[in-house]
């Protein structure tokens, strides 16, 4: 049996050309591998790419100058990574997921390994910089006036955005240096006698713009000109900006031996493993410098006298805090949504919205209204006024009381959210399993202990979990609303009976002010980012085997 098959033939045109000719052929790259057109897609990726090579350039040339050779190598590989996919007619998915690996390296994966670095070193205050800075730092807190010095009548010139200093020495030479150049002799400078009026190509800083610029004269008083290239010779400085005299520091540094020498008292000050200059008898110069320390600030977290037991009071505080934060918010939430899934309640949409009005504010404005409505003075806190008879509550400075109206502000300011959680949850239920369930006669508790509260727990335990960790690092409820006081009196840090371990690590960090130690409060983030992580998995495993069961 055979059948037979009728095939198309296109036929030529009237002129006898093929019927295909002069058809555009299809384009089989996208616009922006070559140019189609008018272009516009291969234009735009040049343009980007070229805005991102010169970001890269930038920034490589920036780390280059301050030596930072770890950001140098990290932006000259990305950059060259970013050109090498996106001039690629290849690597298509490498073309959306770069810029999102791009970022989670940088503001991610940099960040956390900064910071185990910063936590392995002495960081903080006196130990801020390298040997070599601590060394300059030192020379130049130490200088002092000589004796017998001349004192010169000062002129300020500025070129470029660099400042210099202009005197006339003792022979009527006038001279002028700058914070790299020592004083050298300047023969085209007019003088007046005593002081220089004019160099060229300079400008002189008169005394009018030198008063009315603030930023100007911390430069000028910051500003050091060696008076010669002799090392010893020290350098010329003023105090007011009219006179300038001779400084030397009173230390002299040993480049060999690498040693400080106090040319005074003649004490040598030696450098010790923990990065500062130390005498024979232990005593320490001011400023340090960074070394690497070790699981040294892990230990001092649980040892230190300073800070050993108010990091365990602390941290039983912290889980206290976000566990009833969240188990009280969410339980209110979840009654007033259950009251209010009820048909039979007048006015729904209008007292829901009510409700709602807390979680609408800012956190921080609510945080710092309840301060001043809860200040123990009946006069000025609401609180005390209306609800207690005028009497006198330490709400915010007794340390039990400030703990129980920071849960109290917080239930405010959270209950809402788990009211909408739970009542967009509850709307979502099945209704069959509950009328199946009131068939066989369970009642209202057997029904929401049985049915409802499971199906709503696999619902929400992932925000629960969520909720957790937002408040073991709640830190803006707790700063604005007591800055974690009142105080520890047994300890000389500055923390306090509602501190919880992010307040904490503020604490030491040293933003508010105070003694720095970013190694410390380094580790100590490190062990909160454990500790949550910790309990997000084992939570999250014990709510996979829930949503098995059910």
């Amino acid at each position: 049996m055979s059948t037979d098959k009728t095939v198309a033939v296109p036929l030529p045109t009237a002129d006898g050309a093929p019927p295909d000719a002069g058809r555009p052929e299809p384009r089989t790259d996208s616009h922006a591998r070559g140019w189609h057109g008018m272009g516009w897609g291969f234009v735009v990726k040049l343009v980007l790419m070229a805005l991102i090579n010169a970001v890269g350039i930038a920034v490589a040339w920036a780390a280059w100058d301050v030596g930072s050779w770890g950001v140098l190598i990290g932006i000259v590989l990305l950059t060259a990574v970013a050109d090498w996919i996106y001039f690629s007619r290849r690597r298509l998915p490498g073309k959306y997921l770069y810029p999102g690996l791009a970022f989670l390296l940088v503001f991610q994966l940099f960040t956390m390994l900064y910071t185990v670095y910063v936590a392995t070193t002495n960081y903080g205050t006196g130990h801020n910089s390298t040997q070599a800075q601590a060394v300059d730092g030192l020379l130049i807190q130490n200088e002092r006036a000589v004796d017998d010095a001349p004192t010169y009548p000062l002129t300020i010139v500025e070129r470029d955005g660099q400042l210099g200093f202009a005197v006339v020495d003792a022979a009527g030479q006038p001279l002028l240096g700058t914070a790299e150049e020592p004083l050298a002799p300047v023969p085209d400078a007019t003088t007046d006698g005593e002081r220089v009026t004019a160099v060229p190509g300079w400008e002189v800083v008169d005394r009018p713009r030198l008063l009315g610029d603030q930023s100007l004269q911390q430069e000028v008083l910051a500003l050091r000109v060696p008076a010669s290239d002799a090392a010893d010779a020290g350098s010329i400085r003023t105090r007011e900006g009219t006179r300038a005299t001779v400084y030397r520091s009173t230390l002299e540094w040993d480049p060999e031996a690498r040693t400080m020498t106090d040319t005074d008292s003649g004490v040598v000050y030696s450098p010790s493993d923990d990065g500062r200059f130390v005498s024979p008898d232990g005593a320490a110069l001011p400023v340090g410098w960074r070394v690497g320390v070790g699981f040294e600030n892990f230990v001092r977290a649980f040892t230190d006298s300073n800070y050993a037991a108010p990091f365990w009071r602390i941290t039983a505080w912290t889980f206290g805090f976000a566990f009833l934060t969240v188990a009280t918010s969410f339980l209110l939430g979840l009654a007033m949504a259950l009251v209010f899934n009820d048909a039979r309640v007048r006015g729904r949409s209008v007292l829901r919205t009510l409700f709602i009005l807390p979680y609408a504010f800012p956190a921080f404005l609510s945080a710092l209204l309840w301060r001043g409505m809860l200040n123990s003075n009946p006069d000025y806190g609401i609180i005390n006024d209306l609800f207690f008879f005028g009497a006198r509550i330490e709400w915010l400075t007794d340390p039990w009381l400030a703990k129980v109206a920071i849960l109290g502000v917080n239930l405010w300011l959270s209950f809402p959210y788990w009211f909408l959680v739970c009542t967009g949850a509850l709307q979502s239920l099945p209704e069959d399993l509950t009328e199946a369930a009131r068939i066989d006669g369970a009642g209202r508790w057997r029904v929401f202990q049985s049915i409802t509260l499971p199906l709503l727990l696999v619902a929400t335990t992932p925000l629960l979990i969520a909720s957790f960790a937002f408040n073991f690092n709640n830190f803006v409820i707790i700063y604005l609303l007591t800055e974690g006081g009142p105080r520890f009196r047994d300890t000389s840090a500055t923390l306090g009976h509602t501190d919880i371990l992010i307040t904490m690590i503020y604490q030491i960090s040293g933003v508010a002010g105070g003694r720095a130690d970013y190694g410390l409060a380094s580790a100590l983030s490190i062990i909160v980012f454990l500790v949550v992580g910790a309990i997000s998995a084992v939570a999250f495993r014990r709510t996979r085997k829930l949503e098995e069961i059910l």
